[in-house]
């Protein structure tokens, strides 16, 4: 049993899959802290608030909203508000899987990226769902305290965070835990829709342009569609060996 485990996540502090992040970290540990956003930060990554102030509501024992993104949320906690670093951050549970090329925009990962940069040993949960309106939540609540506890027995690497996929199936149905790499994923670009409101003014929405893809080998995308509880570790060094290497070859080390 761990002594406090900090709970984060990019949905916001009303959030239904924060709730059950908390049901996991209660199973974990023997003090529960929770600060996440006041609103939804989908889509930070792994910002933080360099230019404009952070303010905070308490909003119960060891709960807290922040005016600022996951990565705010874990160096607030770590760093601030919390008596004790915690021994675990947990970012989640996301509404929808975070695989292949959408861990680089998630600020779900971006919380547990940020709190490793903490040295804190983190960890990112994310709910697949078919029907945004249908989420199985049930699912992560079920399987993500032994998932969690099975992985902090083998341990990972203090520079390495894990991301962690739970499949839309329910728990009875859902796979082993699987390691898998992260592959291409879905997005195939960005686009931008252009509306006008009532006041006849052009306003626009970004998007992401999803579409079917060669994941290749040992792929996250390809293990949650088996129905697997899907774990990649993940990290911040994004150096392309294979440019490297062609690179080296004409510029200087």
């Amino acid at each position: 049993m761990l002594d406090r485990i900090l709970v984060t996540n990019d949905d916001g502090i009303d959030a239904p899959g924060l709730a059950i992040c908390e049901q996991i970290a209660a199973e974990l540990a023997r003090e529960v802290w929770v600060v996440a956003p006041e609103h939804d930060q989908s889509g930070v990554s792994h910002a933080v608030s360099l230019h404009h102030p952070i303010r905070v509501s308490e909003l119960g024992p060891r709960r807290y909203g922040i005016t600022g993104t996951p990565g705010d949320c874990a160096v607030m906690g770590v760093s601030h508000l919390l008596p004790e670093p915690p021994q675990l951050l947990l970012s989640g549970v996301n509404r929808g899987a975070n695989l292949g090329l959408e861990t680089v925009f998630s600020g779900t990962v971006g919380g547990a990226m940020t709190g490793m940069l903490l040295g804190i040993p983190s960890i990112a949960l994310s709910q697949a769902w078919t029907d945004r309106t249908q989420v199985r939540w049930d699912t992560a609540a079920a399987l993500g305290a032994d998932v969690v506890r099975r992985l902090l027995a083998v341990g990972w690497s203090a520079a390495t965070c894990l991301n962690i996929n739970f499949p839309d199936l329910p728990a009875e149905d859902v796979g082993p835990l699987t390691l898998a790499r992260q592959g291409p994923g879905l997005i195939q670009g960005l686009q931008v829709e252009t509306r006008t409101d009532p006041r006849s003014l052009n306003y626009h929405w970004i998007s992401f342009r999803r579409g079917p893809r060669d994941q290749g080998p040992d792929s996250d995308v390809e293990a949650l569609n088996a129905g697997k509880i899907v774990v990649t570790p993940l990290r911040y060094d994004r150096t392309d060996d294979e440019a490297y290497a062609v690179l080296s070859k004409v510029l200087p080390r």
